[in-house]
């Protein structure tokens, strides 16, 4: 276990220990149904549907995953900087599996409908030309309060669905660009999130007055942040700084580095690292979807 592993965020009673102890057992056996496979009969059959939502910009195309009946709590599934296409489908396909109702919006549809990229392991990240790409798509979304706008109607949507169990908190996660954003989700709408996961999330902290870690006042959720090696020699002050945050502001979060792992590490079709290497881990991703589980297992189903 990395001594990064995490933050004291409430006070040292016994309370939290309890609930710390229970986490690590219900971790343990999220673990055990991973590695099985095991998945109940009643969500082995998911339905998945291409919906539009309307937005204050527009309307958002978006994939919708749901198990085959019943009521379920609902997620907001955010990518990363390369949009919805198929691994996130298959994210989305994975959680509705094990009882969740997942929207994977297209973060891009300011710009351009999904997918707006067909082959991810080709792009370039020191090349000019592949670079350039990135600016028209994710500028839109960061305009003042556009992704906050478009989290209340993406929550919105999933609170109309009858595959929706208003009665549980929603959950949200979000891979790399989509990391603040989930926390920007979150805070916009702390009433029906419950729950907030963050891989690899990019510029969770900045110098800037909307850096996502001062959003921590307006989170109710319970929050799991999820940080690459890479990330974190790059910037080793951003955990400490998070957790400060949250503890502060009475958020039960935990804040964790995955030793060794690659920024970008949880989505399989990443591009190759300039050594030649993959970015993508299997393992630690593996490890990253059983806390997920974890988390929203306790805070929201």
């Amino acid at each position: 276990m990395s001594q990064d592993k995490r933050g004291r965020n409430e006070d040292a009673a016994s309370p939290e220990d309890r609930s710390r102890r229970d986490f690590v057992a219900l971790s343990a056996a999220v673990g055990l149904a991973a590695a099985t496979g095991s998945v109940s009969a009643a969500t082995s059959q998911v339905i998945e549907t291409e919906v539009e939502v309307r937005t204050a910009d527009g309307t958002c195309d978006a994939a919708f995953f749901h198990p085959a009946s019943g009521s379920h709590p609902g997620v907001l599934l955010w990518t990363d900087v390369f949009g919805l296409r198929p691994v996130f489908r298959d994210f989305g396909r994975r959680l509705a599996s094990d009882g969740y109702a997942v929207l994977v919006p297209n973060p891009f549809y300011r710009t351009a409908k999904a997918p707006v990229f067909t082959d991810v392991s080709s792009f370039n990240f020191d090349n000019e030309t592949d670079r350039a790409k990135l600016p028209p798509l994710t500028g839109p979304l960061n305009g003042p309060g556009a992704a906050e706008s478009d989290a209340k109607a993406y929550v919105a949507f999933l609170d109309a669905q009858s595959q929706v169990n208003r009665a549980r908190k929603i959950g949200t996660q979000g891979y790399c660009m989509g990391g603040p954003l989930a926390l920007k989700t979150a805070a916009a709408v702390p009433e029906r999130v419950g729950a907030c996961a963050s891989f690899h999330g990019g510029g969770l902290v900045t110098d800037k007055p909307d850096s996502p870690h001062l959003l921590a006042p307006k989170i109710k959720a319970r929050v799991y942040i999820a940080i690459a090696s890479s990330d974190d020699a790059r910037q080793p002050e951003a955990k400490d700084k998070l957790r400060e945050a949250f503890a502060a502001a009475k958020v039960r979060a935990e804040v964790e580095v995955y030793q060794r792992a690659q920024h970008g590490w949880c989505v399989p079709d990443m591009p190759l690292q300039q050594n030649g290497t993959p970015i993508y881990s299997s393992s630690d991703a593996e490890r990253a979807w059983s806390k997920l589980l974890v988390l929203y297992r306790t805070a929201i189903a």
